[in-house]
């Protein structure tokens, strides 16, 4: 008997409802197609704006709090002739969020500098250095992107020293906010946006859009700059839904048809052809290249990058970022290791989060810390030591806070912020046991049901696959976190023919009744050895279509594989419908 690696988490049974399955067919979709939006959260009112123009997925960026204030403090910088500083986080969604924000108020005609943040050096959030830096250039207005919500006492500095600060951020945001002239964050408790969930970048394209409307800019140009939104919502993982989801689809748009120069480089550089950009481009081409100056040194680079318009000179840039890649790849290799022999020496035991502590580069623990929680489907915090401090990156799955166990330990650390599913803080040397002791009583998870979770959208008898519901299901497109490509678990299937594939693949013919369909595994070498002709099996995996010899079929990427009835679901007992 072949078990899955994976609990297939299956929907719940039973239809979304007659007026929802109308609504959806009022697009052009099936009831099939209904089911994957109903699981995924899409409401029927949110339909028309999934399904129509992408503009039309945009909200009135004069919602956000605070929106209105920032464009007054903007007009009277550009009256009183003040220069602005805008400082940006040192990650793929921060450097993008701080182009767009540079790109708008010069088109404004304000005198804008925009600075990278060390990693290393000032860490997340508005540091002291940044406040002396606008202070030395005389820069009387510093506006930041995805970071300051948490910067209090630096904001208060600068106040001190007669600079206003404008935050624009999304991350969660203390009971009392920082002492800003404006802090623009769709997560405010007083928050009326329709949509919380955009990126910093997102935040900033928003912003970008009212300041042309309200202050007679390009609007052309606002427009424009959707394509580094959607490299900031992607690099950040926000969901693909609502308002992301139109950023995302304005984005592609200008990425596959006319990429700015930088963009255009990093691309030619990464031998990616511009019309073949997708979301996964963006997350695994783009947003690693951006990061990855960052991660190794200082972020300068790849600011300059998004904010050149003369191609040479970002030919040149992209090949520093080439070259910074694959160093923030080796150091990523070499702290992995150190981490997994760590936690093989000193299991970290059942259930709970795991700690890990080394001497690693604080630029790539995050990405240890990520592949560990993928790895050992629990939460991973990775700490590094750096001037005294140890400095912690932690990541972690769905159905887990981490922003909030952060702040329940507030009391013991120096810093923190982040999200929920990503977070950082900084702590003394001598109160790592205390956090370990706190944070891991905080997340605290169950190990009854252990493994990495696979999302099953639909289940289906192997004869209801056809190019109806491939077409169906391309509806979802862009696809991305929040919004992933679709599985489907397929039954009634039997295996007539394996064989191994170069790069470590398997390559299976299934039967199901009168005729068969191929399917491929990509990194499961080992369903050469665990399947043999006859055996009876249901497959998670996604629909796609092959080209072979001037031929076209269904092709089915697998991603699970087990016996007939052993794919026992996360939830409730698998529905196995045929859905006309």
């Amino acid at each position: 008997m072949v078990e899955p690696t994976l609990r297939w988490r299956y929907p719940e049974p039973g239809s979304p409802g007659l007026e929802y399955v109308a609504a959806v067919a009022a697009h052009g979709g099936g009831e099939r197609l209904a089911r994957v939006l109903a699981r995924r959260g899409v409401a029927a009112a949110e339909l028309p704006s999934f399904f129509g123009p992408a503009e039309a997925g945009l909200h009135d960026p004069g919602l956000l709090p605070d929106a209105h204030r920032a464009a007054e403090r903007i007009a009277q910088a550009r009256a009183r002739g003040e220069g602005v500083l805008v400082v940006g986080d040192f990650d793929a969604d921060g450097l993008c969020g701080l182009a767009i924000l540079v790109r708008s108020l010069r088109d404004l005609g304000l005198d804008v500098v925009g600075h990278v943040p060390s990693r290393a050096g000032d860490g997340h959030g508005l540091s002291m250095r940044c406040v002396e830096l606008a202070r030395s250039g005389d820069r009387t207005l510093i506006v930041t992107v995805d970071t300051g919500t948490s910067s209090g006492a630096e904001i208060a500095a600068a106040a001190g020293q007669g600079i206003d600060v404008i935050v624009t951020d999304h991350h969660r945001v203390p009971l009392d906010l920082p002492p800003a002239v404006a802090v623009v964050n769709p997560h405010r408790l007083d928050a009326r946006y329709p949509d919380r969930r955009l990126s910093g970048a997102g935040v900033a394209f928003r912003l970008a859009g009212h300041l042309a409307d309200r202050l007679g800019g390009s609007r052309e140009l606002a427009a424009s700059l959707a394509d580094l939104a959607a490299i900031g919502t992607v690099s950040d993982v926000a969901p693909v839904l609502g308002e992301n989801r139109a950023i995302a689809r304005l984005g592609l748009e200008r990425l596959r048809a006319d990429p700015r120069p930088g963009l255009a480089a990093l691309l030619a550089t990464a031998g990616i052809d511009p019309p073949a950009v997708t979301l996964d481009t963006v997350a695994f081409v783009i947003a690693p290249r951006l990061n990855a100056a960052g991660r190794v040194g200082d972020a300068d680079d790849a600011a300059a990058l998004l904010l050149e318009d003369e191609p040479g000179r970002a030919a040149d840039l992209a090949g520093r970022l080439e070259e910074a890649n694959l160093i923030r790849r080796e150091l990523t290799r070499t702290a992995l290791d150190g981490a997994r022999a760590t936690l093989a020496a000193e299991p970290p035991g059942d259930g709970g989060p795991v700690f890990v502590r080394g001497s690693w580069p604080v630029g790539v623990i995050g990405l240890v810390a990520g592949r560990l929680a993928e790895e050992l489907a629990r939460p991973a915090i990775v700490a590094t030591e750096t001037d005294g401090l140890l400095r912690a990156s932690c990541r972690a799955g769905d159905g887990v806070d981490l922003a909030a166990a952060l702040e329940g330990c507030s009391d013991l650390l120096a810093r923190h912020g982040g999200h929920r599913s990503a977070a950082g803080f900084e702590v003394a040397v001598e109160r790592w046991d205390e956090v370990r002791t706190r944070l891991g009583a905080l997340l605290a998870v169950s190990d009854t049901a252990p493994g990495p979770v696979l999302e099953v959208d639909l289940a289906l008898p192997a004869t209801s696959l056809d190019y109806e519901l491939l077409g169906e299901l391309a509806m979802l497109e862009p696809t991305g976190p929040g919004n992933p490509a679709p599985v489907i678990a397929v039954h009634e299937l039997t295996v007539t023919r394996v064989r191994a594939a170069n790069g470590g693949h398997a390559q299976l013919t299934l039967r199901r009744e009168l005729d068969v369909v191929d399917a491929i595994a990509f990194g499961r070498a080992d369903l050469v050895d665990r399947l043999l002709p006859g055996d009876r099996v249901e497959v998670a995996a996604r629909l796609a279509s092959r080209r072979f010899g001037g031929f076209e079929s269904l092709q089915l990427e697998v991603l699970d594989v087990g016996s007939v009835g052993s794919s026992v679901p996360a939830t409730a007992a698998a529905p196995v419908e045929a859905v006309p």
